[in-house]
């Protein structure tokens, strides 16, 4: 029996290379990321504010998107695999890690997905005759349906702690 929970303990190293996987998706978010930025330099003399704000909320895009890859691959690492810790005189363990367990990551990704679908509704504000009106209707519902989402993820966690800090 010890060796079955031993197998099961250790299965938890499976994850790893998933980890590393997503964070080496973070080097298409880079490379995508400065692609945008030369085509936005590129065109910044004769494109209008509007266009510009556009292209830069798609930076915005790239740039949530991406910090929500390193909150899970860090926090996903500290939860199932086991501590990150930085040894020499600085500390690099960044502050919020030690804050994040399962139930904060789900309201986090929660709520940075909600950021992202606002992020899409504003560029189609911004610019509404690129979108019909079908896919304005549906983008509207979506964002609701995150942002809902997000709120009963954050109350049902403000339940379950009863509202104790740690």
């Amino acid at each position: 029996m010890n060796i079955v929970k031993k197998i099961i303990k250790e299965i938890r190293w499976l994850l790893v290379p998933l980890y590393f996987g997503l964070g080496l998706s973070m080097v298409a978010f880079v490379v995508k990321f400065f692609q945008e930025l030369y085509h936005i330099l590129s065109k910044i003399v004769v494109a209008t504010e509007t266009q510009l704000l556009l292209e830069v909320l798609h930076l915005i895009d790239i740039v949530m998107v991406a910090n929500l890859l390193v909150m899970v691959i860090i926090s996903g690492y500290e939860t199932f695999i086991g501590p990150i810790k930085s040894k020499g005189e600085f500390d690099e363990t960044p502050g919020w890690l030690s804050k994040l367990d399962p139930g904060t990551v789900k309201i986090k990704l929660a709520a940075s997905v909600a950021g992202i679908s606002l992020v899409k509704l504003l560029a189609i504000y911004l610019k509404p005759e690129d979108f019909s009106s079908e896919r304005i209707m549906w983008s509207v519902i979506m964002h609701i349906t995150f942002l809902l989402s997000a709120l009963i993820l954050a109350f049902v966690d403000r339940l379950s702690y009863g509202g104790k800090e740690d």
